[in-house]
């Protein structure tokens, strides 16, 4: 996939004004506009500029656009860095078209087409205030034991000369015992202000876990890759296990193989039905360094009447 350079494609700098950009996206769209351009490629052209205001001309968007976009040029091979929407508020509205098909790299910076804006005139006189999405990003610790955090949030916020820029605050949030990966907190009046004696909006935050040495997580079950050797897969035996609580034993089945998954009743995320956590053994075999190491796998090749390729088909 590759960059798309908005600014490029409307024809502005990256410092112009949304007004800068209002007016090249309305000069570009009557030129390229199907209805009056039949030359070939106009429609694919219309549709790029349809895409680039639809970016360009939204705050949010824009700033976001902005922060992912350093070091980056149009037409080099791209991929957004992890998480990197994390601590973005988003109103999930948009100004562009909801039927407009959008490109691969806006579909994975900001999905789909979102919600059309309401006009500000048809708003009744007392309103609530818009809600705000954002995601962010805590430790599988944070959610196991429960926690106070403090979260810096950036909201895009529009100058008096046009330009727009990242407004911080830092708000407190307890994280709940036991929330998933995907659910969400909802702060509510910490969202946009409400017209007349319309109450504040609410602040919805996605929750994310951060990338763990040791575990991963699959809903409330939490998933552990233990290597193991082949002595202890073959004749089984007690093993130490890392957990969030501690180390405990757990006992390797007889003859056991890479991927074979084992199974700690209610060791996963706090639930009112905890999950399990789940260890996936890896047999490791050791290094042949010396002689003696050496000698030992020849003999285990003598030994053992086993090819682990029998099974496989062979084409001639």
């Amino acid at each position: 996939m590759e960059y798309k350079d908005y600014y490029k494609v409307l024809g502005v700098d990256k410092t112009a004004t949304q007004d800068d950009i209002k007016r090249a996206y309305r000069k570009l769209a009557r030129k390229y506009h199907p209805d009056v351009n039949k030359d070939a490629g106009a429609e694919d052209k219309f549709k790029e500029i349809g895409e680039a205001n639809d970016v360009l001309s939204d705050v949010e968007k824009r700033t976001a656009y902005d922060q992912i976009g350093k070091g980056n040029q149009g037409g080099q091979p791209f991929r957004a860095p992890p998480n990197w929407d994390a601590g973005f508020e988003f109103s999930g509205q948009t100004e562009g078209n909801q039927e407009q098909d959008f490109s691969a790299f806006f579909e994975s910076l900001f999905g789909g087409g979102a919600q059309r804006p309401q006009h500000p005139y048809a708003r009744q006189y007392n309103e609530k205030g818009q809600d705000h999405h954002a995601r962010i990003i805590i430790d599988l610790e944070d959610s196991f034991k429960g926690n106070q955090k403090s979260i810096v949030m950036k909201s895009p916020e529009l100058e008096p000369d046009g330009h727009t820029y990242l407004k911080e605050r830092t708000l407190r949030v307890k994280i709940p015992k036991g929330i998933q990966q995907g659910k969400h907190i909802r702060l509510k009046g910490k969202g946009m202000p409400g017209v007349g004696e319309g109450g504040p909006g609410d602040l919805y935050l996605e929750i994310g876990f951060a990338p763990h040495p040791l575990y991963q997580t699959d809903g409330k079950d939490i998933l552990l890759t233990l290597p193991i050797t082949p002595w202890e897969a073959a004749l089984g035996g007690q093993v130490t296990v890392p957990t969030l609580t501690g180390d405990v034993g757990m006992k390797i089945p007889k003859n056991s193989q890479s991927g074979k998954k084992l199974r700690l009743k209610g060791r996963g995320l706090p639930s009112k039905t905890p999950g399990h956590l789940y260890v996936i053994l890896n047999v490791v075999n050791p290094p042949a360094d010396t002689e003696a190491q050496k000698e030992i796998y020849k003999n285990m090749a003598t030994v053992f009447d086993f090819n682990p390729r029998d099974n496989l088909a062979t084409s001639r």
